[in-house]
């Protein structure tokens, strides 16, 4: 399978730094600096691939692209503290700004669709979903002049640049070099072990959380997910029921998570519509769906509790990783 090029039509061609091609595919003994750079661009490529439609107004690739930027960002944080060096907190700021410029439209396109899904042709719901709309339009104006920004190309080009050959990747001290050398195997057990530990911790409190506790929860959630997608390429047979069910769980949860936080988001978008519509966040409020899903995240998460963890054995190395 040949290589996504990391380029953008509007940000023109990314050039990596010079330096020994990469293998495509994780290994288990592979040197994390290695995979951090595969999976690192990976994602970036994902998310400039989906620049053009973006600005373009589709809400798929709207979606795609901050699901590619948070498995970036999720990256970034699972090969912490190796790739801590001076320029990360610029590019982890170039980033942030980026997903909430993309972050407004999305939460308006969730919005508008569950007043669809809930309108039927009334004539109050439909004058309603003109504010909406004229809501939405102004922010993706706002969204596609930052992604057509001199600050969006310089962000493309330096976190590009800071993947290959940041700081991070010379520094000559025997602890960077040690995290630097570091199998892949080692460092994703133990990370996924501390990381999966603290969100059941958490999550045992689910129900007692008020909305930015369990919207940090929903984050340490997805943080564990994409993790485990990204390694996908190290889990041999014998490993993949386990990581399909524990998958299962995380996707059960993260679901409803994301539905609590789209209509915590929905009720908040909803309070700058109140001068032209009053009713509208009210749609947006509902106990009983509340209670619902957080007894399915609730559930999920105990079942969670009762699978094995991932073991370092568990990353065993493909055979087309190895070629």
């Amino acid at each position: 399978m040949a290589r996504p090029t990391m380029t953008s039509a509007a940000a023109g061609p990314v050039r990596p730094a010079a330096g020994r091609p990469l293998p495509w595919r994780l290994s288990s003994g592979m040197a994390c600096d290695t995979a951090f750079r595969i999976i690192a661009r990976r994602h970036f490529a994902a998310v400039l691939a989906q620049h053009e439609g973006t600005c373009r107004g589709d809400p798929e690739a709207l979606h795609q692209i901050r699901i590619a930027l948070t498995h970036l960002r999720t990256a970034i944080r699972f090969f912490s503290p190796m790739v801590d060096d001076a320029l990360r907190p610029k590019v982890w700021a170039e980033l942030k700004w980026l997903n909430s410029q993309l972050g407004m439209v999305r939460d308006l396109d969730v919005a508008i669709e569950r007043v669809v899904a809930e309108a039927g042709d009334e004539l109050a719901v439909i004058a309603e979903l003109q504010h909406w709309d004229e809501k939405r339009a102004e922010s993706h104006r706002l969204l596609g002049r930052a992604l057509q920004s001199a600050r969006y190309r310089r962000l493309v080009e330096q976190t590009s640049s800071w993947i290959e050959s940041g700081p991070w990747s010379t520094r000559r001290s025997k602890e960077a070099i040690r995290l630097r050398r570091c199998p892949l195997a080692e460092h994703a057990t133990a990370q996924l072990t501390e990381w999966e530990e603290t969100l059941l911790r958490k999550a045992k409190k689910l129900r007692k959380l008020d909305v930015e506790k369990r919207h940090k929860l929903r984050i340490l959630n997805k943080r564990l997910t994409y993790s485990i997608e990204s390694l996908e390429d190290l889990f041999a047979d014998k490993s993949l029921a386990k990581q399909k069910a524990i998958l299962k769980q995380l996707r059960r949860a993260q679901k409803s998570l994301g539905r609590l936080n789209d209509d915590a988001r929905g009720q908040t978008l909803a309070a700058s519509l109140n001068e032209a519509v009053p009713e509208a966040g009210i749609r947006f409020l509902d106990r009983k769906r509340e209670k619902k899903l957080l007894r399915t995240a609730s559930a999920a998460y105990r079942k969670l509790d009762k699978t094995k963890p991932l073991r370092s054995s568990d990353l065993a190395p493909s055979v087309e990783a190895e070629d």
